[in-house]
């Protein structure tokens, strides 16, 4: 099926699909701005004075959630979980969410692997990122960006 302008039902598709690609394309980065100020305050607590610094921490999420009342989030740090050298503290923090603190958990070198897999409600589309306070007194950070449908808390 076409019209005499060459728009076919093919091309109107791909066209579509184009500008929905696009449109994630510009919240995603619309996204990746500044923390709030609550954000803020809770890293401020964390990094005591210090730079978080990119790398060793992973965040993965699924590209896209349907539904932000559970998506599903694996935060990995690389470390050795020695008792020289482990991760103390792991923060997860949701910039759009109304309580950005999603979740913190202690480790110790006994837990073996810095790894938590989990599910989080997230509200709309948002940065999430994940904080490791490391035994050495560094700080390292990883994050990504939950692209939401559907928001899971109250959004």
């Amino acid at each position: 099926m076409s019209d005499p302008q060459g728009l076919t039902r093919r091309r109107a598709l791909r066209t579509g699909a184009a500008t929905f690609a696009g449109m994630i394309i510009v919240a995603r980065s619309a996204h990746a701005q500044s923390p709030s100020p609550a954000h803020a305050e809770l890293l401020q607590r964390l990094a005591a004075g210090r730079t978080p610094q990119q790398g060793r921490v992973r965040v993965r999420m699924p590209e896209i959630a349907e539904n932000g009342s559970t998506v599903p989030i694996t935060v990995t740090v690389e470390s050795p979980m020695t008792a020289e050298n482990h991760v103390k503290t792991l923060l997860v923090v949701s910039d759009g969410n109304p309580r950005p603190e999603v979740f913190s958990a202690t480790l110790t070198p006994a837990a073996g692997k810095a790894e938590i897999s989990t599910r989080i409600r997230v509200a709309r589309t948002m940065n999430v990122i994940a904080y490791a306070d490391m035994s050495d007194g560094t700080l390292w950070a990883g994050q990504t960006v939950a692209t939401v449908t559907i928001g899971g808390c109250g959004s």
